[in-house]
């Protein structure tokens, strides 16, 4: 059996690529490569529990599934406990498991209790210790009255709680969850965001790598995040220290009518960098959102909204938020599509 090395991060990566060949149709119009990441690297402690952001497109997948050896990279090193993904894989799935959001797994025969135990089994938990951890994690997950129900019979939202729970049965060292909470209604989410923060910090050592789109469950969670665009890592640090780096003048949000984007361009407008994020087509408007320089009176940018016939439906000013180091660090808001 191979051996890691003494104190191994729980995940570390050294350039880490990955390419795909782009379809007969996509190579037609451009590249025939396409490089989900560009050299990643990364290096997570133990103990931590670890947020990687990014829009879609950005490689956070592509990062995952390599790290949990589904997937091969095109180069680089990946470690996860000390063990080398490609040339070590069995010794990682030892030690890992990952819960991704949405996930249909399971078999539809089988009660959640006894799917449960099945993965219990495969990963080789004794049974001693797999029953009493299973009616914990059906707590947990507020599946008590169905824990004897075939998952094909469950809702979306009860099989998303089983997928869940699933991902603790192994107790691994390891925890990757991939949006684990899409689709959870906001109970749900906060209930087991507050289980993740607990089970981290009963054993030393337990590590967890989270994807998500929910700004706020990342501002929550993690002791450090990474911001992930276009395959490569453009800022990493704790959530505290990120805001320090974007800090200087109010973060402002408008819902505005007639939102043509050339609107904000030119003269009182000039520098502002706005960052579109969602349509309202219900009420015609849409988001604009933009930090404010602290030499910029707010009443000035929107007189000069006002003075090209701009409607300002809504305002809203807040201190800065882990959205509002994405949005300095990308250039653009998490919900807004890639250029």
């Amino acid at each position: 059996m191979s051996h890691p090395a003494q104190h191994p991060a729980a995940v570390e990566t050294e350039a880490l690529r990955r390419t795909f060949k782009a379809s007969k149709r996509a190579a037609a119009e451009g590249p025939a490569e396409i490089e989900a990441l560009a050299g990643v690297d990364l290096r997570i402690e133990r103990g931590e529990v670890f947020g990687l952001l990014g829009p879609n497109g950005a490689g956070k997948t592509t990062c995952i599934k390599i790290l949990t050896t589904l997937l091969y990279p095109t180069g680089g090193v990946a470690r996860v406990a000390g063990f080398d993904v490609v040339r070590e894989a069995q010794e990682v799935r030892r030690r890992i498991a990952l819960v991704s959001g949405g996930e249909a797994s399971g078999y539809g025969i089988l009660t959640v209790r006894e799917c449960l135990w099945l993965f219990s089994q495969l990963y080789g938990v004794p049974s001693r210790d797999a029953w009493p951890r299973v009616d914990r994690l059906i707590d947990i997950v507020d599946l008590k009255p169905q824990r004897h129900t075939r998952i094909n019979r469950l809702s979306t939202g009860q099989r998303q709680r089983m997928n869940f729970a699933r991902g603790f049965v192994s107790d691994p060292d390891v925890l990757f969850l991939d949006e684990p909470t899409l689709g959870m209604d906001v109970t749900a989410a906060r209930s087991l965001r507050g289980f993740v923060a607990e089970w981290v910090r009963e054993r030393a050592g337990r590590t967890v790598l989270l994807t998500t789109h929910y700004m706020a469950e990342a501002e929550e969670l993690c002791d450090r995040v990474a911001i992930i665009d276009r395959g490569r890592v453009l800022a990493c640090d704790s959530v505290p220290a990120l805001r320090r780096q974007v800090q200087g003048g109010q973060h402002v949000e408008l819902e505005l009518r007639r939102a043509d984007p050339r609107l904000l361009e030119g003269d009182a407008l000039a520098g502002l960098k706005p960052a579109w994020g969602a349509e309202h087509p219900d009420r015609g408007t849409r988001t604009v959102k933009f930090r404010l320089p602290t030499d910029t009176p707010l009443v000035r940018v929107l007189r000069a909204l006002e003075e090209r016939g701009v409607q300002v439906e809504g305002v809203a000013t807040r201190e800065t938020s882990l959205e509002d180091v994405f949005i300095a660090v990308v250039g653009r808001a998490l919900d807004e599509r890639t250029p």
